[in-house]
């Protein structure tokens, strides 16, 4: 379940600089900027700095409203970044099993 985030990838003419525009706006009218992961989720722009930084291909995010730039560490390939933003809301995934609670059988007395 979940939506996939449409992204179009676009190359900055600067080095190393990669600009991905999405079909939705995750800071509204505010700009987010990130040198290194946040310590909180707390924004949509964080979750996705999170994500990016947790690949190791990426020094600095910054987010405004439907659009993430990312500058890029020398020499990594900014292709599979594409994917983490496209599966940001995908919270079921194929091959995931649901976990079906169970009733408490509540003792007599």
């Amino acid at each position: 379940m979940g939506q996939p985030v449409a992204v179009t990838v676009k190359r900055s003419a600067e080095a190393g600089r990669v600009r991905f525009e999405l079909n939705r706006s995750l800071t509204g009218q505010e700009h987010e900027q990130y040198g290194s992961a946040p310590d909180r989720e707390d924004t949509f722009g964080a979750v996705v700095a999170v994500r990016l930084f947790a690949t190791g291909s990426v020094r600095a995010v910054h987010v405004l409203s439907n659009v993430v730039t990312v500058d890029l560490v020398p020499g990594a390939d900014a292709s599979p970044l594409a994917q983490i933003i496209t599966d940001m809301y995908q919270y079921w995934k194929p091959g995931m099993v649901p976990t079906v609670p169970t009733a408490q059988t509540m003792p007599t007395a």
